[in-house]
């Protein structure tokens, strides 16, 4: 079946937004006395604020209540907006908008699948937005990733199948979701994901090929 839409998660894949979760994490782990490193950061990559906030308490040993889990998870988030203010049009990665210009010109239609309840503001702080078709965020579905939810609802609100929709995600979180909804997944990362159709490094010097996927 053609692919008729091209679905997009937002940070790490169009905006430069991963290094202030990383500052926020780090800042975290700073305040319980405990190192976070970059290694640490690619164990919760696309992952959900809470589990995140699990695993990172499993790795580093720490006990912690779940009253002291909502404020930690808060505190966490509030830091990230103040980072996040940060962002403009320069946080833009390359190619982004050159590939979201050709998409358009060639007739596919566009959809963000976040988790993140920050969606909108990156969108609107970038000038993002009016590529869009559909924004899926956190206010719209329940499960993280790589539960599959965000990429059925972005489908559903596509009005198309979702072998019909390409995705482009640089977490295995994320890819995974993709490939349970049933969809042809591009991973966008510097080491391959072994379970997305294609790998590249960016969005920049793309065309039309890279939505070929071979028949299932």
């Amino acid at each position: 079946m053609a692919i008729k839409a091209v679905v997009f998660d937002l940070d790490g894949v169009l905006v430069d937004t991963d290094r202030f979760h990383y500052q926020a994490w780090k800042r975290i782990l700073g305040e319980l006395g405990k190192e976070f490193t970059q290694e640490d950061n690619e164990q919760i990559k696309g992952v959900a604020r809470l589990k995140s906030l699990e695993i990172l308490l499993k790795m580093k040993d720490i006990d912690m209540s779940e009253v002291e889990k909502m404020r930690v998870l808060r505190k966490k988030n509030n830091w990230y907006l103040e980072y996040v203010t940060e962002v403009d049009r320069e946080s833009i990665l390359p190619g982004v908008e050159e590939f979201l210009e050709l998409l358009k010109f060639n007739g596919y239609r566009t959809a963000i699948a976040s988790t993140s309840d920050n969606t909108s503001i990156i969108l609107e702080l970038t000038g993002l937005k009016k590529y869009f078709d559909v924004v899926i965020d956190g206010y719209q579905v329940k499960s993280p990733k790589p539960n599959p939810e965000v990429y059925l609802v972005s489908a559903m609100a596509l009005n198309l199948e979702p072998n019909e929709c390409a995705v482009f995600e640089d977490s295995r979180a994320g890819v995974l979701a993709a490939k349970r909804a049933g969809m042809h997944v591009v991973a966008v990362s510097e080491r391959p994901i072994g379970v997305a159709d294609k790998w590249i490094r960016s969005l920049e010097n793309l065309d039309m090929d890279v939505l070929k996927f071979s028949s299932r």
